[in-house]
């Protein structure tokens, strides 16, 4: 049990995802008690067990998708001898199945108004915040000490130097419409779960026109969420972050 608990640590620290699962109840002749533990890697291996046999394959499979939607899930099982799940004994087993994920990391393209604000209130839901802005005077860490890493750097040439993965978010709020266009075109070669841009329908459309006539297709393009944010007639940078913040908790949480 300990070497479970050791290893979530290590899983933590590493930023991988994983899932935790737990025999809640067990009742009859079931392979294992309650409170027996297994975790399952996003691979597929697994370290515990909570008795073999079928049962921990379709346990596995489930914990898989647990991982994936990011949610936990509760599952039940009747052992009966001699059917589909494999097993030798009978009886009835719950087993509670909640994924071991990272923190979330935010990448905020402009260090202006609307990131100070985003920064400060994403920090609170639990992201990682990265900001990046071409003027050490809008990316530094007293501008934004919430921020695990600020970083001055052009926005075409920055992409490299981030480790944005599918549990990326990247919000595209610099001061003026071609850092816009810039950060936007770096950001679809990513495999980013949220790309959002700040700007009015008819900006964010020669954004657009632009980055077709580069080769972006139009697939590409609808994963962009523009203009940023829910609509709650929003005006000032506060109640902008707002809205933006609200999108991604509203991504994060509905996938």
């Amino acid at each position: 049990m300990q070497d479970i608990y050791e290893e979530l640590v290590k899983v933590r620290a590493r930023g991988e995802e994983a899932a935790l699962v737990t025999l809640t109840s067990a009742h009859g002749s079931t392979p294992r008690e309650q409170g027996a533990k297994m975790l399952v890697r996003r691979d597929g291996s697994i370290m515990g067990t909570i008795g073999g046999g079928r049962i921990e394959e379709l346990v596995i499979k489930e914990s898989l998708e647990v991982i994936k939607k990011g949610k936990p899930k509760r599952l039940s099982y009747t052992l009966k001898e001699g059917e589909e799940t494999g097993m030798v004994c009978g009886g009835d087993v719950e087993i509670f199945v909640e994924p071991i994920l990272p923190s979330p990391t935010l990448f905020i393209f402009g260090g202006g108004h609307i990131a100070l604000c985003l920064a400060s209130m994403a920090k609170m839901t639990g992201f990682k915040i990265v900001v990046v802005d071409d003027r050490p005077e809008f990316a530094n860490p007293e501008r934004f000490p919430e921020a695990e890493q600020t970083l001055v750097a052009d926005f075409s040439q920055v992409f490299s130097q981030l480790e944005v993965d599918e549990a990326s978010y990247l919000v595209i709020v610099t001061y003026a419409h071609k850092g816009d266009e810039v950060a936007l075109e770096g950001a679809l070669k990513t495999r980013a779960k949220y790309i959002g841009m700040i700007g009015s329908r008819s900006k964010n459309e020669l954004v657009f026109s632009h980055l077709r006539d580069k080769g972006f297709s139009p697939e590409l393009l609808d994963r962009v969420q523009a203009p940023i944010g829910l609509e709650i007639n929003a005006q000032t940078p506060e109640e902008i972050a707002v809205s933006i913040l609200a999108q991604l908790i509203q991504v994060r949480r509905s996938s």
